[in-house]
C-alpha cells in the first residue's frame, strides 16, 4: 500500500509576490549580500544562504567573500511567480524552469525585496515578514 503522503494536509497560506512577476533580471551584484536587480527596478537582497533548483542540479548560493557565480544563468530570465510561504521563505520561479529559494534565518534578517512606489518586504528573524507598500497579495496555494 501507498500513502499519499500530502493526503489530509492543508492548504499552506502563500502571498504572492506581484512586484517581482513578469521582471527580467537586469543584473546580479555578488558580495557579503547578493542583489538581484530586476527591469523596472525592483531588487532581492539575500543575506543567508539561498538554493537554486536549475538544470544543472540544486546549487547552494552563499553570500560572503567567494560567492557562487551560478546566479548568473538568470541574467534576462523572467520572473514566472514569487511568492512567500508561512515559514518566511522566499520562492522566485522563473521561464527558464529555475526556481531560487531563500529560507528564513533564526536570528537574523535573510532577505528584503524593495520595489517601485516605496514598497518594503523584509523577511526578520524567525521569518516573520514586514511589509511596506503593496507588494503582495495574499492567496493560498497547495
Amino acid at each position: 500500500m501507498v500513502a499519499d503522503m500530502r493526503a489530509g494536509r492543508r492548504p499552506r497560506r502563500a502571498r504572492s509576490i506581484d512586484v517581482l512577476a513578469g521582471r527580467k533580471v537586469d543584473y546580479v551584484r555578488l558580495g557579503h549580500a547578493v542583489v538581484l536587480s530586476f527591469s523596472g527596478g525592483p531588487q532581492v537582497l539575500i543575506e543567508t544562504v539561498a538554493h537554486l533548483d536549475g538544470p544543472g542540479g540544486r546549487v547552494n548560493i552563499e553570500p560572503g567573500d567567494h560567492p557562487s557565480d551560478v546566479l548568473a544563468m538568470l541574467l534576462g530570465d523572467t520572473v514566472r511567480a514569487a511568492w512567500t510561504l508561512d515559514s518566511g521563505e522566499l520562492r522566485i520561479a522563473f521561464q527558464s524552469g529555475a526556481e531560487l529559494s531563500v529560507g528564513a534565518d533564526a536570528d537574523f534578517e535573510s532577505w528584503a525585496i524593495v520595489g517601485p512606489g516605496g514598497v518594503l518586504m523584509v523577511c526578520l528573524a524567525r521569518g516573520e515578514l514586514a511589509v511596506w507598500g503593496d507588494a503582495t497579495s495574499s492567496r493560498l496555494v497547495a
